[in-house]
């Protein structure tokens, strides 16, 4: 993964593609492949300057034997995640799906097509398939020496390359993927730079092909031309992101502890109430979040993500209408607090407990009925004028005429993260 992104501009993809995306507001990100092995993050060939000697040491110990696609899959549906992206293949080109174009991909190694096996059991479960491919390939003999390059600093600066040999690969690779695997639903390339740009992938001739081969697919910002949506990465947005004025979709892609790939000694987690905040935050903002696991070099989760992704399911239960198939509101919400909205169901999250009592501005004659979320129970509500109150001569503009108050009990409700559901009048 890299940290730049581009913001997005039209493309030519049909809108009713799109529907499915806005919708499902949540998704996993899967990061696996040989520096699972090292458990040291994904970047550890480039960090170390390995040779690919060196590298080759996890492909011989190559061996995914915990890696169960149906389980991931189960996870995610758990999670209220509704699609999943799989790395088919990361910077040090090895690829994770039977391709005719290397001999350095898992099904050489173990004889199995982990794209394959992912795409199958995302589908089982009802989950949108993605797939995750890296413009960079380290392990690519045309693939020239850059900044990023293992072998920067090395003879290898002056051997002859050739991009064009390296870009019929790219495009070689793409078309098996888009062929091979049944509908795929999003393409997340990843990710051009100073060194590299727009001309050195031939990106608008893959896009092109891309389109050809999957009309309905959604592709993202990172071939340096416009895709489909904008991916800020290990960053939230904390208002809904516009171009020209015009709204753009977007999705957040985070990790649980700042690693994409399995990084053993790193124990930098979030915890699963920030990480369900984030998740609210994105679907407030208009976008979508997209939640990262790097499995073990056997291919299982580690018990931290696995905790972490059933807390999350725990919320979701009771929660998932607050954020599937909701987005933004219009009405401005209270301080320490998010709405996000479904037709005129509006959902208040409350960042902070208050104490008794939260006061709604706009919302007034507006409100048919009120409940906390996660159990049903009915929260009492009335429109409070406080310059009326005995004991408020300067009441403060929260309590102003207009303003909705609700009373809400005095312990804080024993979840990530309480909601109000707000049953609205009218066409709001």
């Amino acid at each position: 993964m890299d940290k730049d992104c581009q913001p997005r501009q039209e493309s030519s993809v049909p809108t009713a593609s799109i529907g499915w995306f806005e919708a499902a507001r949540f998704g996993l990100f899967v990061h696996f492949g040989l520096y699972s092995l090292a458990a040291r993050h994904e970047w550890v060939r480039s960090r170390e300057a390995m040779s690919q000697e060196d590298y080759d040491r996890y492909l011989e110990r190559f061996d995914p034997d915990l890696f169960d696609a149906r389980k991931l899959a189960r996870a995610a549906r758990e999670a209220g995640m509704r699609y999943a992206v799989l790395t088919a293949k990361h910077h040090d080109g090895f690829c994770l799906f039977d391709s005719s174009l290397t001999d350095y991909t898992s099904m050489r190694a173990t004889g199995r097509d982990l794209v394959a096996e992912f795409a199958e059991a995302m589908r089982a479960e009802g989950l949108h398939v993605g797939l995750y491919y890296s413009l960079l390939d380290w392990h690519h003999p045309d693939f020239t020496v850059d900044r990023y390059h293992p072998l920067r600093g090395t003879q290898a600066e002056q051997e002859p390359r050739d991009m064009e040999r390296y870009r019929a690969y790219l495009r070689g690779q793409v078309r098996e993927l888009l062929t091979g695997y049944g509908p795929i639903d999003l393409l997340f390339f990843d990710f051009t730079y100073p060194d590299k740009g727009p001309a050195e992938w031939g990106a608008q001739e893959l896009m092109a092909t891309v389109r050809e081969l999957q009309p309905d697919i959604l592709v993202n910002d990172r071939l340096g031309i416009p895709g489909d949506y904008v991916t800020p990465e290990q960053y939230q947005p904390d208002r809904p992101l516009e171009r020209d004025g015009a709204p753009v979709m977007w999705e957040a892609c985070h990790t649980l502890n700042g690693s994409w790939g399995y990084d053993r000694d790193n124990h930098e987690y979030k915890d699963p109430a920030m990480l369900v905040r984030m998740l609210v935050q994105s679907v407030a903002c208009g976008g979508n979040m997209l939640l990262n696991v790097g499995p073990t070099g056997r291919g299982a989760l580690d018990p931290r993500a696995r905790d972490t992704l059933a807390a999350i399911a725990d919320w979701t239960a009771l929660h998932e209408r607050a954020v599937r198939d909701a987005g933004p509101s219009t009405f401005e919400a209270p301080a320490n607090a998010l709405y996000t909205q479904a037709g005129r169901r509006l959902y208040l999250h409350l960042l902070a407990w208050p104490l008794k009592q939260i006061h709604l501005p706009g919302l007034a004659g507006r409100v048919r009925y009120a409940q906390l979320l996660h159990d049903g129970s009915e929260i009492r509500f009335q429109q409070l004028d406080g310059t009326q109150h005995e004991h408020n001569n300067l009441a403060p503009p929260s309590q102003a005429a207009g303003t909705l108050t609700l009373t809400l009990p005095i312990a804080r409700p024993d979840v990530l993260l309480p909601v109000v559901e707000l049953e609205l009048l009218g066409d709001e």
